[in-house]
């Protein structure tokens, strides 16, 4: 109890005690004690129940004014439950402020934000979530967004359960030349929200850079067809000493050569949705992919081959051997001689299946996992050069993979090899279905 209580209870205490002292002396002299008491204790409590009525009156008001003068605890009370009220109003002043500049830095954002409930209907979103989804401000707030926005593959996405994997390229609703990004984050304890970005621009820039380097590509292939010839022709007429430089040339033109190739089929993989439904043996598959090797190593690896699961692959047989075959030529290239390397099949535990290619070769630090697949990222610029590597290889296992629905994964320790697998979903693998789409 605070030193203004104390005081108000010591005012009130007297009060009685005087009001009780003095009606005990009148009633001496008037010989009514009882009576006299009784009057007094009655008027006093009236007094208090006048108070009560003044502060309940007060409270009942909606004006800000002070609250009723006076001394003793009824006073004191007032005056606390006043001074709480206006600390509450101070607060909510300061809550008002607070939202109100969160909306309209909600607003300002170029960026559509959407929250929504865990049923994925939309509480509150801003102006450029308007105008990206096509939403309308009074129409469309408490509705479900999987129904409102009627494009099929957002509607699949939102159909989710959970927080699915960012959708990072789709039509917009309204507009389909507008390019949208969409990403689900959680918010608040029952909400989430909705955060859509405009990408066309972004892939406008994507489709010019992959232009240019399919068309730079295409035009580097005449010149090196050239070159080669020339360096093929020089090889039987130059003395011997003009030998080791012809031969660096054409080493090196080759390499360039397959630079292109490579750019030119990472153009083709951008641009490619869907592949045609293809039935691939993987035994057969897998039995290529050992000569390969074997012929790549020159006897220097001992290569396996494990085929523990019945299931083919559905999909296009061209990219996939090419992203196969880059996994293995990876593996014989970093691994030295007298090495083992295993190329196995085998079912997974989703339904689907795994491709994988294991050595026993150098390693890779695990800074550099994240960024493999990146084009002409290198762990060791020197020994990929020196082993024939376009700095490409991973990027097209990348992109092959994404045209079937499936991801790479790398595990890798130095100096005890790499393992690199391929996840495929179960929809993936060849079935019935599969075959009604081909015929």
């Amino acid at each position: 109890m605070d030193r203004l209580s104390r005081n108000a209870w010591q005012v009130s205490i007297a009060r009685l005690a005087l009001v009780v002292i003095l009606a005990l002396v009148a009633g001496f002299a008037v010989g009514r004690v009882e009576t006299v008491l009784i009057i007094a204790l009655l008027g006093y409590i009236a007094w208090s129940l006048r108070s009560l009525v003044r502060i309940q009156s007060w409270l009942h008001s909606r004006l800000r004014a002070k609250p009723p003068e006076g001394r003793g605890v009824w006073s004191e009370l007032a005056h606390t439950v006043h001074r709480r009220l206006e600390q509450e109003r101070s607060r909510k002043r300061r809550l008002v402020r607070l939202l109100r500049a969160f909306r309209e830095a909600a607003a300002a954002l170029p960026d559509g934000v959407v929250v929504t409930t865990l049923g994925r209907e939309a509480l509150w979103f801003n102006e450029s979530a308007q105008r990206l989804l096509g939403m309308h401000p009074r129409r469309d707030r408490g509705a479900r967004l999987d129904i409102l926005l009627h494009e099929p593959r957002i509607r699949a996405w939102l159909a989710e359960p959970g927080f699915p994997e960012p959708l990072l390229d789709v039509a917009a609703p309204h507009d389909p030349a507008t390019r949208l990004s969409m990403r689900l984050i959680p918010y608040a304890r029952h909400q989430q929200l909705l955060v859509v970005r405009d990408i066309s621009k972004l892939m406008q820039l994507e489709a010019v850079r992959r232009d240019f380097v399919a068309n730079v590509s295409h035009e580097l292939r005449t010149p090196l067809t050239v070159l080669h010839g020339y360096l093929d022709m020089m090889d039987a007429d130059e003395s011997p000493e003009w030998e080791p430089m012809i031969e660096e040339m054409r080493q090196q033109s080759s390499r360039m050569a397959r630079i292109v190739e490579d750019l030119l089929t990472l153009s083709r993989l951008e641009v490619e949705t869907d592949v045609p439904p293809e039935r691939i043996s993987m035994r057969s598959m897998l039995a290529t992919l050992q000569r390969e090797a074997e012929a790549l190593g020159a006897g220097r690896h001992r290569v396996v081959v494990h085929v523990q699961s019945p299931s083919d692959l559905g999909g296009s047989a061209k990219d996939l051997h090419s992203a196969f075959s880059n996994l293995v030529s990876n593996a014989v290239r970093y691994t030295p001689s007298g090495g083992s390397i295993a190329i196995a099949w085998k079912a997974s535990a989703d339904g689907g299946a795994e491709f994988s290619v294991t050595d026993s070769g150098v390693g890779i630090p695990a800074e550099h996992l994240p960024r493999l697949t990146e084009r002409f990222y290198r762990v060791s610029t020197s020994r990929s050069r020196d082993s024939g590597g376009t700095g490409l290889g991973l990027s097209i296992v990348k992109h092959v993979l994404n045209l079937h629905r499936a991801r790479l994964e790398v595990a890798s320790e130095v100096g005890r090899g790499s393992v690199f697998t391929c996840h495929f979903e179960a929809a993936q693998l060849w079935s019935d279905a599969m075959q009604e789409d081909a015929a």
